[in-house]
């Protein structure tokens, strides 16, 4: 790929730096004041993939200077003890912060456990009070990681949100639904017409083209093609799956929502998989948790 063509590329590395200072500068100034944030993480079983994302935002705590610790449980682990561990982290003091990995075993139900966490330790933004105050333009919550990070790529490259038509493809919790809230609000950064497609909507494609940014978080790999793409809209690319590929070492790799080879020529600005949306997720966590910290002093930062 040539520099020409690499001018379109929203580099979420880079963004994500400039955001982990400023998460840095802030955690400063509450060890200035005594007290350091601590983050915890839960696992249960060993999903490779959850081994290597907790593995990624503890080396992101410890460059930050965030206390962390990561708990891994058995694979047979009841949703009572689980929610039991839970109920004692959020009764320890020295814990501002509290992220279950997912995806859990199928056995526990997801719903009642993150539930469970306090919505002042829930740094993921996934607990019913924290939606809740995303969707009422609420700021004292969390928002999800993931919604947080595609607005702050928007924001920081400069693109226009306000009378923007959104298109967002994938209603999921984790996503597509905070993220549609996000970008409707009211707000500075947000004020855009949003519209959410998922398997049931009719002619896609016709959504698609009519997106001045179009967002990809459907899971499904390199669903976005050229031809659903208006020439010079803004395309993130949410989505990470796992393909074969027989020339790759391993025989498999990873490719997102978006054909990236196609649609990149014509795009405004694209993020690139990875190295786009990815990196964003764990700065907004990490920012979430210097937030739930102060919080708990009633210190703002």
């Amino acid at each position: 790929m040539t520099k020409e063509s690499m001018d379109n590329l929203i580099d979420g590395r880079a963004i994500a730096a400039l955001i982990h200072e400023e998460t840095r500068q802030a955690i400063t100034r509450l060890l200035e004041g005594g007290l350091q944030p601590g983050l915890v993480f839960v696992r249960v079983g060993e999903d490779p993939a959850s081994r290597v994302y907790v593995g990624m935002k503890e080396k992101a705590c410890v460059k930050l200077g965030i206390r962390s610790k990561t708990h891994v449980l058995p694979e047979d682990t009841t949703d009572k003890d689980l929610i039991k561990f839970v109920a004692d982290l959020n009764a320890d003091a020295t814990v501002h912060g509290i992220l279950v990995q997912a995806p859990l075993p199928r056995h526990i139900d997801s719903a009642a456990i993150f539930n469970t966490i306090s919505p002042g330790k829930d740094v993921d933004g996934f607990h019913p009070v924290n939606m809740g105050k995303l969707l009422l333009g609420d700021t004292d919550g969390f928002v999800p990681c993931t919604p947080a990070g595609v607005q702050e790529l928007l924001i920081r490259t400069e693109t226009e949100l306000t009378g923007a038509e959104v298109v967002v493809l994938g209603r999921g919790n984790i996503v597509g639904k905070p993220l549609a809230a996000l970008l409707l609000q009211k707000a500075k950064g947000a004020n855009a017409t949003v519209t959410l497609c998922h398997s049931r909507t009719n002619d896609i494609a016709a959504h698609c083209r009519r997106a001045d940014i179009l967002v990809a978080a459907m899971g499904v790999p390199e669903f976005v093609k050229a031809e659903m793409v208006k020439p010079g809209a803004v395309v993130i690319d949410v989505g990470v799956n796992r393909i074969g590929d027989p020339a790759a070492k391993n025989g498999s790799r990873l490719v997102g929502d978006v054909d990236f080879a196609s649609v990149q020529p014509l795009a405004g600005k694209i993020t690139p998989n990875p190295g786009g949306v990815g990196p964003m997720t764990i700065a907004m966590l990490l920012r979430n948790t210097v937030r739930a910290t102060a919080a708990m002093r009633g210190m703002e930062i």
